[in-house]
């Protein structure tokens, strides 16, 4: 037992800066992002938000071609940028995933997964202002990630602002369903639930400790 609580301790050094900036995010979201996110859910036909999910997984895409290369993992970076190209052409700029009709697979991973197979710790969990639970590792990930994204290189700035406000949104709104499943303190089971779905991403699936029975919900294949 005591081993656990150590453990614990050490992935939340700072749960009282947590706990505080957990408070306004949860405003922030019940405020302003969540009756967004509803709205939008409303508003936007099913065959629609396919539509933007598929072309930021289009994204994703790219990103995951390019950790798989730092990686070295070359069968990733050929199912990722096989699917983009193909969901980029074929998929009118992604919005139809054409690449997983044609039996190509998402290799999903990132730049936080990177660095864990380059040997870093995952270090504290932290509750980033406005953008939510991250490691320091992971939180480094999603930095490098961002400036290596395709809508960062938009030629437009206007374009480029109202992809990423989409994107959030869009985001969000497949949340929403998840807002019941949040029991007991709020706080604990959004950092439990969190460090276990990325465990379980750097780790090909596999949990080593039993943080929730919360799931990642993606493919972690030749991870």
């Amino acid at each position: 037992m005591a081993c656990a609580e150590d453990k614990e301790r050490n992935v939340d050094p700072f749960e009282s800066f947590n706990r505080a900036m957990f408070v306004a995010n949860d405003n922030i979201d019940q405020y302003v992002l969540r009756p967004l996110a509803v709205g939008y859910d409303w508003v936007m036909p099913g065959f629609a938000k396919r539509g933007v999910g598929n072309m930021f997984a289009n994204f994703y895409d790219f990103n995951s071609a390019l950790n798989g290369a730092l990686q070295w993992r070359w069968a990733g970076v050929g199912q990722s940028s096989g699917r983009f190209v193909i969901n980029s052409t074929l998929g009118l700029v992604g919005l139809f995933d054409v690449a997983t009709t044609m039996g190509v697979r998402p290799y999903r991973t990132d730049f936080g997964h990177t660095l864990s197979i380059w040997g870093f710790e995952s270090g504290p969990y932290l509750m980033v202002p406005f953008f939510g639970p991250r490691t320091i590792r992971s939180g480094t990930g999603t930095i490098f990630d961002a400036y290596t994204s395709v809508p960062t290189y938009m030629p437009s700035v206007a374009v480029r602002n109202s992809l990423w406000g989409l994107g959030l949104v869009d985001g969000r709104s497949r949340l929403l369903q998840a807002d019941d499943l949040i029991t007991g303190d709020r706080y604990i089971f959004v950092r439990d639930a969190y460090l276990s779905n990325r465990e379980a991403f750097v780790n090909d699936g596999a949990v080593s400790d039993t943080f929730s029975d919360f799931e990642e919900g993606e493919d972690f294949e030749e991870f």
